[in-house]
C-alpha cells in the first residue's frame, strides 16, 4: 500500500506558474517500478489526464491541453513526483491528483492507462 501526499496548489493569476509535488509514502512498495502522472477534476466534470511519466523518466505524455505549458518529472531515490506549470490559464482550474499504477505488467504509462492509487488532490485556482 502507498500513500501519496500532493502539496504546492494554491491560487495565482492568469500567465503564472506553480509547481506541485507529490511524496510518495510506502513501506514495501517500489517507487521506481510504477508509472506516475497527474490528473485534474472539476465539480461537475470526469477527471482527465493531464501528465503521465514511465518508471525511470523516459517516457512522457501530455493531455494536448498543457502541451508546451506544463512539465511532469520524478525522482526515484526521494520518491517525489513534479509537474512544473507554467503560462496557466482559467481553465487549468481543478483539483489535481497523483496517481500510480505498476509497470511490471507491461505496456506503456500513458494517459489512457488504469491509474489504481491515489493521492487527496491539491487545489489549483488560476483568475484572470
Amino acid at each position: 500500500q502507498v500513500q501519496l501526499v500532493e502539496s504546492g496548489g494554491g491560487s495565482v493569476q492568469a500567465g503564472g506558474s506553480l509547481r506541485l509535488s507529490c511524496a510518495a509514502k510506502a513501506g514495501t512498495w517500489t517507487y521506481s517500478t510504477n508509472c506516475m502522472g497527474w490528473f485534474r477534476q472539476t465539480p461537475g466534470k470526469e477527471r482527465e489526464g493531464v501528465a503521465t511519466i514511465s518508471p525511470e523518466g523516459g517516457s512522457t505524455y501530455y493531455a494536448d491541453s498543457v502541451k508546451g505549458r506544463f512539465t511532469i518529472s520524478r525522482d526515484n531515490a526521494q520518491k517525489m513526483l513534479y509537474l512544473q506549470m507554467n503560462s496557466l490559464k482559467v481553465e487549468d482550474t481543478a483539483m489535481y491528483y497523483c496517481a500510480a499504477v505498476s509497470f511490471l505488467g507491461g505496456g506503456d504509462c500513458s494517459l489512457g492507462r488504469l491509474y489504481n492509487d491515489w493521492g487527496q488532490g491539491t487545489q489549483v485556482t488560476v483568475s484572470s
